[in-house]
């Protein structure tokens, strides 16, 4: 296991701890009401960061080993709109695939070699442009991307009443 992939590890799991904190205190029925018009909502932005521990696995070579469900990919990809109640799958079934999703990328960068991580991001695009380097990109997408969706959700629960769950 190599230093650099193990501590993206570690942070990655503790940004989940974060999340689940975050979580633990919204009612079922309100995880997915949007307060204000483009103000997305915990189902959404939780749905949005539990669709790319898939593309994690692939980047570092273990594509097949997160799938997401079906019509997931659409429904939380970046750009698409956050919608009110109703559309969503359940708060459980949400948390339950981020939280798994992420505990297996996790796993799965303990046993990465660092060499793997200096290697060049294969995603083409502006993606690959922000993050030349493949270690670069998978750190982003395992600590900064949750931090700004989780920030989100934290601002959320606040205009819903429910404080801060720190």
């Amino acid at each position: 296991m190599g230093l650099f992939a193990s501590c993206i590890a570690h942070d990655c799991l503790a940004t989940v701890g974060y999340a689940d904190k975050l979580c633990q205190g919204i009612p079922a029925e309100s995880f997915a009401r949007m307060p204000f018009t483009d103000m997305n909502s915990a189902a959404f932005n939780i749905g949005h960061l539990s669709i790319y521990p898939a593309r994690m696995a692939t980047l570092i070579g273990h594509e097949g080993a997160i799938s997401n469900p079906a019509g997931w990919e659409d429904l939380f990809k970046a750009g698409a709109p956050c919608v009110d109640a109703g559309t969503y799958p359940s708060k459980d079934a949400l948390m339950a695939h981020y939280m798994a999703g992420h505990q297996k990328v996790a796993e799965l960068l303990t046993e990465l070699d660092d060499s793997v991580l200096a290697g060049p991001n294969p995603v083409e695009g502006v993606f690959k442009e922000r993050f030349p380097v493949l270690g670069q990109a998978v750190l982003f997408l395992c600590n900064n991307h949750q931090m700004m969706h989780l920030g989100q959700i934290s601002a959320w629960r606040r205009v819903m009443g429910l404080g801060s769950a720190m």
